[in-house]
């Protein structure tokens, strides 16, 4: 896409600007945008003629009957029409200066001139600060929907029953958000909680809110089971996968693939146990395997755990990705590799506490009820003030 070749799905080298320009040193310009260089500019204008070319396609009735297309285009209007909207802000308040200017050697209009210079003077620098953070680096799968995993780790019974509450805390804030919850695969434990538990979280910007949830969640408190009021420590781990639009987005060759049939197991009705309805497959150059029994039939299944190998395929591949961007500078948010524990829950002392951040909260029956809003925008706000620093690093 346009807008891709220009701002980039990729991260800058450390001398390069978002935009693929070199940034002249900070002593030697007032900013960035000020003395914007007519490439920059041009790059920027070929983005207000994308933003019409794109209108006019998704108004075509082609485009209509391409849902693949009309989703690609749909997406990619999303990502631009916030930068020119800024753009065309930032572009007012230079007019707005010029104008200014040109009024201050009338001495009827010089008092009016100052007011409207100063005032133009102070918005650009704002502007500026904003449209800056919008040609930051994106990341091509925020708008996606995403595949979550928990797995109840060390622990026990409690273990699993503490994956089951993180499910319910992730699917309370998906409901408040609007968001489809489906389960995809599923292993209860005796007491009511979740060995392991797959679903599809589906809505739009899903992956850039839950994003930095990977990682190992521990909680300290009484279990249900515990006699004598001892606090214990459990741990789950939790995996946050983009979604894959389309199992063809990830490269499956049949011949990688070896797809085994099994009679599923637990509750699910009375197909259960009396049909080889359960798929596994197994993507042999990697090793990787999803496996399905929820669904009513085999071709069901065979569908589900398709998108589960895809989408872990596509983790795999951008978590190597981000491993080659972050070898130099590792984000403050963390590596989201899933054997790093990132947060604690303490029951007894009513908080949570994000270590990646130093981030404690003492709210912490509103966060398991689903209200994450506070917690998940003090990590995208601490990740995009990373994505500054080091932008200003280049400076």
């Amino acid at each position: 896409m346009l807008f891709e070749r220009l701002c980039g799905n990729r991260h800058p080298s450390p001398t390069e600007g978002v935009l693929g320009y070199h940034y002249a040193p900070s002593h030697t310009r007032a900013g960035w945008l000020s003395e914007m260089k007519s490439s920059i500019r041009q790059k920027l204008d070929l983005l207000v003629d994308r933003l019409d070319e794109i209108d006019r396609m998704l108004s075509a009735p082609s485009t209509a009957g391409d849902m693949d297309q009309f989703r690609k285009l749909s997406r990619e209007r999303a990502e631009i029409e916030p930068v020119i909207l800024q753009f065309n802000a930032f572009r007012q308040a230079e007019n707005d200066l010029a104008e200014a200017e040109a009024m201050r050697d009338d001495p009827e209009m010089r008092d009016f001139a100052e007011e409207e210079i100063a005032a133009a003077k102070a918005r650009l620098p704002e502007l500026e600060t904003e449209l800056q953070k919008l040609l930051l680096p994106k990341d091509p799968n925020d708008e996606r929907g995403v595949l979550l995993e928990i797995r109840a780790g060390t622990g026990g019974d409690e273990s699993a029953l503490f994956a089951g509450d993180l499910f319910r805390m992730y699917s309370r804030y998906a409901e408040r958000q609007r968001w489809q919850v489906e389960v995809m695969s599923a292993s209860e434990s005796e007491l009511g909680g979740y060995r392991e538990i797959i679903c599809r979280i589906g809505g739009n910007g899903a992956y850039s809110r839950l994003k930095f949830e990977s990682g190992g969640h521990r909680v300290q408190r009484v279990p249900e089971t515990e006699t004598q009021g001892r606090i214990h420590t459990s741990a789950c781990t939790v995996a946050i996968m983009p979604e894959v639009d389309e199992v063809e987005d990830v490269n499956l060759n049949p011949a990688d693939l070896r797809i085994d049939t099994f009679r599923a197991s637990g509750a699910g009705g009375q197909h259960i146990n009396k049909t080889d309805s359960a798929v596994r497959i197994t993507h042999l150059p990697t090793g990787i395997v999803a496996e399905c029994q929820d669904g009513r039939s085999q071709h069901a299944n065979k569908a589900s755990a398709m998108k589960v190998l895809a989408a872990r395929i596509k983790d795999v591949q951008v978590r190597a990705q981000q491993a080659h961007i972050s070898s130099t500078r590792k984000s403050l948010i963390g590596s989201g590799d899933r054997s790093e524990r990132i947060r604690t829950y303490n029951f007894p002392q009513g908080r949570i506490t994000d270590h990646r951040i130093n981030l404690t909260l003492y709210k912490i029956a509103a966060i398991m009820d689903g209200d994450m809003d506070e917690l998940l925008g003090a990590l995208a706000a601490e990740h995009q003030a990373d994505l500054l620093a080091e932008l200003a690093e280049q400076n």
